[in-house]
C-alpha cells in the first residue's frame, strides 16, 4: 500500500459505507465537499464499508468488509489525511491487494483522488471486520482497536432518516444523518470517543477508470 502512483484497473464496487466523526454537529464537509473545517478544527474518523457486490481485475469482493481509521488535521479538501486500512481477514490474497489499491487510491477511479489527499498510511493489515446492519442501527468491530455504534436521525416522516440529497459529495449523491451511539478507536497511539457526535450512512457505487 505504500506505492501511490495511479495505475488505473477495472474494479468496482457497490455497497454502503458508515462513519462516525468527531464533529459535534453534522460534518460540513457534505455539502462544502470538504472546504469548510470540520466543527473542531480537525477530523478524526472511522469508517465501515460493506461491499454487497464487487470485483478488482476479475476478483470477487462480495461480502467483504473494511475498516478505515482517519485523521485529518484541517479542511477534508486540503489533503494531508493519515490512514490505517483493516481489510477483512477472509479476503483471498488478489482480494486483499486489490482493496489496498482501490483504498490507497492507486487503482484510480472513484478513490484515486486519495492519491492527493492521503499523505500518510500508517498502517495495513488482515483483521476480523464485523459489521451489523440492523435497521437504523450500523455497527463495526475490529477486535478492541475500533468498536462503533451510530444510529440514523429520525425525520418528519417516522419511517424516514434525516437526508442530504442531491449532492455532489465524493461518497455518492444521497447522505444519510445519524449520531454516535457509543464509539471508541483505540489503535495507532489514536485513543478517540465519537459518542454522541456526527455520524453518516451513504449507498456506495463506485468503479475504476480503466478501460
Amino acid at each position: 500500500m505504500g506505492n501511490r502512483a495511479v495505475d488505473p484497473k477495472n474494479w468496482a464496487i457497490k455497497g454502503e459505507l458508515f462513519l462516525n466523526c468527531s464533529c459535534e454537529v453534522f460534518c460540513p464537509c457534505v455539502v462544502s465537499l470538504g472546504a469548510h473545517p470540520p466543527t473542531e478544527g480537525h477530523c478524526h474518523a472511522w469508517m465501515g464499508i460493506v461491499i454487497d457486490e464487487g470485483n478488482f481485475e476479475g476478483e470477487d469482493l462480495a461480502g467483504l468488509n473494511i475498516g478505515l481509521l482517519v485523521d485529518i488535521p484541517g479542511r477534508m479538501g486540503e489533503g494531508n489525511w493519515r490512514v490505517a486500512a483493516y481489510v477483512d481477514e477472509r479476503a483471498s490474497e488478489a482480494a486483499y491487494d486489490g482493496l489496498l489499491q482501490i483504498f490507497s487510491g492507486a487503482a484510480g477511479g472513484t478513490t484515486g483522488l486519495f492519491t492527493m489527499l492521503v499523505s500518510e498510511i500508517i498502517g495495513a493489515e488482515r483483521a476480523p471486520v464485523e459489521i451489523i446492519r440492523d435497521g437504523r442501527r450500523r455497527v463495526i468491530n475490529i477486535g478492541r482497536k475500533i468498536n462503533g455504534e451510530i444510529e440514523m436521525i429520525g425525520g418528519h416522516e417516522a419511517d424516514q432518516p434525516v437526508t442530504i440529497t442531491n449532492s455532489k459529495y465524493w461518497m455518492g449523491p444521497d447522505i444519510i444523518a445519524a449520531r454516535g451511539v457509543k464509539s471508541k478507536v483505540r489503535d495507532y497511539g489514536r485513543v478517540w470517543d465519537f459518542g454522541g457526535k456526527s455520524a453518516e450512512i451513504c449507498a456506495i457505487d463506485w468503479q475504476g477508470s480503466a478501460a
